[in-house]
């Protein structure tokens, strides 16, 4: 009686009992922002190289390893999450096409073995063959397997690198673009809850991916010019300023259209999801996402658009917007995630939901899925640090 007790005590109104406790919980969060990232940051790499704007060729690798460094960590929220482990891997190898995740997991393995291994590959291998012979111990041993035995450093095979590296960049965009679209597929199809069953849910994932990649490459690429005490390239600071900047505006004006959508269609989860939004959801939702992760952005990145500052004030600046981006986003993901199941299939009631901090589903547990990729991204920058690739003025000696 006293456990009923405990668990009555989270429920507000009427809800059904086996929806008092949340089935998905932090990692369920997680998993679609570790993804959103790996899509949004191999997007801003493919202006470059697809689109041939080489004024962000600076962050061109960083965005690169970046993806491959968030793409690895992305499904082990989803596999940490399961009651068996040690079984997900069937999910990648058993075909089922009537299920989502299923397919989600051929996605995934083509979008990381097929797309973005060999464009890293094909466009780091003459410089792990020239590493391997100017390297000692540990690292000349690593890139030796990494050239895959690959060693011709012929103009004709550097030649036939760059075409494959871009067709291979070429396919990856619409498999970035699915990648993550169908992460907004798997909560938009969902027809039982009216907080996730819309049409638009795959493009609003897909734009705030882009928005939080941009931003976290953005991030990345000020912060990982600090430690190496070089000169941040203000040109390409701006461009991805720029880009960010329209697509964040695409992206509010899309999450608004949906709201406006839900609020003149006025279905009979009207009432339950607008006291949703303006109690449980509130400070996550108009504060962390509206506000800190929408508003402030444009406002500073629109400014820049119209009066473009000193440099020393514009770096901060940057920096900041690129922060709050990302918070922004994380708390998009969670408001989905955790919102839509806040409240009862029955549409009277509410329950609660409180973040523990140990255990498979607490707040550390959260912590170390989230610092995880950045971990791996500093074994690739030791590894294959971008800044010493060859010029392609050598490559064509």
């Amino acid at each position: 009686m006293e456990h009923l007790y405990e668990m009555l005590k989270q429920v507000d109104g009427y809800i059904y009992p086996n929806e008092i406790e949340l089935h998905w919980g932090i990692l369920i969060v997680i998993y679609p922002y570790i993804t959103g990232l790996v899509a949004g940051a191999f997007i801003l790499a493919s202006l470059e190289r697809v689109f041939k704007i080489k004024v962000l060729r600076p962050t061109y690798h960083l965005a690169l390893l970046t993806a491959l460094a968030f793409l690895i960590v992305a499904i082990l929220p989803l596999v940490s999450h399961l009651g068996h482990p040690f079984r997900a891997y069937e999910i990648m190898t058993t075909p089922h096409l009537q299920s989502a995740m299923a397919i989600f997991g051929f996605v995934y393995l083509w979008y990381l073995m097929v797309v973005l291994l060999l464009e890293i590959w094909f466009d780091y291998r003459r410089d792990l063959v020239l590493w391997a012979e100017q390297s000692t111990g540990l690292k000349r041993r690593l890139y030796k397997i990494l050239t895959l035995g690959v060693t011709d450093l012929s103009p004709k095979t550097i030649a036939w690198d760059e075409k494959l590296g871009f067709i291979i960049t070429v396919v990856g965009i619409p498999s970035a673009f699915l990648l993550h679209g169908y992460v907004g597929f798997i909560f938009g199809s969902i027809k039982a809850n009216p907080w996730w069953s819309s049409v638009l849910m795959p493009v609003i994932f897909l734009l705030s991916a882009m928005v939080s990649g941009i931003a976290m490459v953005m991030f990345l690429y000020m912060i990982v010019s600090k430690f190496r005490k070089v000169k941040i390239d203000m040109a390409c600071l701006d461009e991805i300023g720029k880009f960010l900047f329209m697509v964040l505006i695409l992206d509010f004006t899309l999450e608004s259209l949906d709201q406006v959508h839900r609020i003149y269609e006025a279905e009979e989860s009207f009432e339950i999801l607008h006291m949703l939004v303006n109690g449980k959801l509130y400070i996550t939702l108009f504060i962390m996402q509206g506000l800190v992760g929408t508003i402030i952005p444009l406002l500073i990145l629109g400014f820049f658009r119209i009066h473009l500052p000193k440099e020393k004030i514009r770096k901060p600046l940057y920096l900041l917007t690129g922060l709050m981006v990302l918070v922004g986003v994380f708390f998009m993901r969670w408001n989905v995630v955790i919102g839509g199941q806040l409240f009862s299939k029955s549409f009277l009631g509410f329950t609660n939901f409180k973040l523990g901090m140990i255990g498979a589903e607490g707040y550390l547990m959260a912590i170390f899925w989230l610092v995880l990729p950045f971990c791996i991204l500093s074994f690739f920058l030791w590894l294959v640090p971008p800044w010493k690739k060859h010029a392609e003025a050598e490559l064509s000696e």
